[in-house]
């Protein structure tokens, strides 16, 4: 059960190695979504792995449904592997498979439980995450722990960044456990409750820049939204993203949201703890270019103070 391309990368490669190992008898992924300016409909990267591989997929509109729940357990599986589905799966799934059904969590259970682990340990600055491997119970990633593997968090990486660096260490860490976890070789551990942390579905509101933050929140906000909802201001009535950005903890006289020029003529904003330093944006119905591009077709934004 799985979805995007985080979840695609797992299943490829623990079917490449565990091939001879495992039946894969269904594959569980989001029904096709319009995608685009043109709204076309598109299937998930889970799903167009699964044709390829000649897998049977289901895409329920709403799994907890009795329809959906029946079919499940007329497949009766031995195992349930997820990762990132998007939908909550009801305890009458969860408790069929006898090996349990299994979740790959990008984060270090109990802390970041809830679906945006990835971007919020970029957001809060952490300097280490890692993935979990847990048995799914009727709570949110509260199961009991089977492996976990930790990653340090490079500086300045992004959304896209750390999704494909923990998608690998994920896969990597399904294939070397579930050989000993289905030969009864793992003693399931409990996680520390008392620990947890949790993180929030992020909307696309929550990409609108608040320039009263600092400039190192800021630019973590823009690493984090990277892929979505990204990051992005008001400039003349439209909609400015800034696509990469660095920072400067040092004070300046202007006023917050002002944009500037500093002394190596860098594309600045003054936000409420250090400057912005612009590098790639991207207005409304334009293609992304470089702030000194943008500079010299929008000279007027020097002195504009962003909303």
């Amino acid at each position: 059960m799985g979805t995007p391309e985080f979840a695609e990368n797992i299943f490829r490669k623990f079917c490449d190695a565990l091939r001879d190992k495992f039946e894969i008898i269904a594959v569980v992924t989001a029904q096709d979504k319009p995608i685009g300016r043109k709204q076309i409909l598109t299937p998930s990267p889970v799903k167009k792995w699964a044709l390829e591989n000649n897998l049977p997929v289901l895409q329920p509109d709403k799994i907890r449904n009795p329809e959906w729940i029946e079919k499940i357990k007329a497949l009766n599986p031995d195992l349930i592997i997820l990762v990132a589905y998007g939908q909550i799966i009801p305890e009458e799934i969860l408790n069929i498979p006898k090996y349990k059904a299994l979740n790959i969590h990008p984060s270090l259970l109990p802390k970041y439980r809830g679906a945006s682990p990835i971007q919020s340990v970029i957001l809060c600055g952490e300097t280490e995450t890692g993935v979990c491997l847990m048995i799914m119970d009727k709570e949110m990633d509260h199961g009991e722990i089977i492996a976990s593997e930790k990653l340090s968090i490079k500086d300045n990486v992004s959304f896209a960044g750390l999704s494909q660096q923990l998608s690998d260490l994920g896969a990597n860490l399904l294939i070397k456990t579930l050989p000993d976890w289905i030969e009864g070789k793992i003693k399931a551990q409990e996680q520390n409750h008392n620990q947890a942390t949790f993180c929030k579905l992020i909307k696309k509101e929550d990409g609108k820049i608040d320039w009263n933050k600092s400039a190192q929140e800021i630019e973590r906000q823009i690493r984090a939204f990277r892929k979505w909802p990204e990051s992005y201001t008001d400039f003349n009535g439209k909609v400015l993203k800034i696509l990469e950005a660095g920072f400067e903890n040092k004070k300046t006289d202007y006023k917050i949201g002002e944009v500037f020029l500093d002394e190596n003529k860098n594309l600045c904003v003054q936000t409420g703890n250090g400057i912005l330093i612009l590098n790639t944006v991207q207005l409304e119905g334009k293609n992304p270019v470089s702030a000194k591009e943008f500079l010299n077709g929008h000279k007027e934004i020097i002195g504009f103070i962003l909303q």
